[in-house]
């Protein structure tokens, strides 16, 4: 069902913070504010796990640039299963949301039976840009078998949201423990304002493993954009082409 120009479900989430229950309201995440939502067929499950969500997480900071006050992620499962859920993802730009009974799925016409899988009633995956309460545009996943992920993604939103929009970087540094030279490195890619992931290579087979990645055999070692920059100098050399 496409919701554009309606009102989303007034319903409330029952989540948890430490040990304690906090009911948040739909108006407390939707009213007044503009939020990308998605909503998926349950944690843990692989493409929610492997790109669904992970993707929305890395592309935020362009949504926040472009008027974006919040991304929320919706799914029907409990507190304690969204909670451990995000425990072990990258989702610190998220709002996580459980919709244990379904109520705001439901309410959305989005929740669908998968009891063939064991899973009971899910919601099809989804996603919409919600202004103060309203759902201005929906991008809902044909109706198909099985799963499908063909436009719910993080770029088709950002896509609708700002076409030019500049998106964040994918910065990552291979290097060792006590490694000076890493060391330099991690502060000039902090310097020039890059977010970076760091693989830590430990002493065995650590020169195996950058010589099969990068045909070097020392570390650091810096990738951007699937592009090899390579060690310390290279790296200097690289940051002063791009000021």
């Amino acid at each position: 069902m496409n919701r554009e120009g309606q009102n989303v479900p007034k319903v409330v989430f029952r989540t948890r913070s430490g040990n304690d229950w906090k009911n948040v309201t739909s108006d407390e995440i939707f009213k007044g504010r503009t939020v990308a939502v998605f909503s998926l067929p349950g944690a843990f499950t692989p493409t929610c796990s492997s790109t669904h969500l992970p993707r929305y997480n890395e592309l935020a900071p362009a949504f926040f640039a472009n008027g974006v006050d919040a991304i929320v992620c919706i799914s029907v499962n409990d507190a304690f299963v969204m909670n451990e859920w995000a425990a072990g993802q990258e989702c610190a730009n998220l709002v996580m949301l459980p919709d244990g009974n379904g109520e705001f799925t439901d309410g959305m016409g989005m929740l669908v039976d998968k009891s063939d899988l064991g899973f009971g009633k899910r919601s099809w995956r989804y996603s919409m840009l919600v202004k103060d309460g309203v759902a201005q545009k929906m991008f809902v996943e044909p109706n198909k078998p099985g799963d499908p992920f063909e436009v719910s993604d993080a770029d088709t939103m950002l896509a609708y949201i700002a076409p030019k929009a500049k998106k964040p970087d994918q910065v990552a540094i291979l290097t060792r423990e006590g490694c000076g030279y890493c060391t330099r490195a991690k502060k000039l890619l902090k310097d020039l304002g890059y977010d970076y992931a760091e693989v830590s290579l430990g002493n065995a087979n650590r020169s195996r493993i950058v010589g099969a990645i990068t045909g070097a055999g020392t570390v650091p070692q810096v990738f951007v954009n699937g592009n090899r920059i390579g060690g310390l100098e290279e790296l200097e050399r690289w940051a002063k082409k791009a000021a």
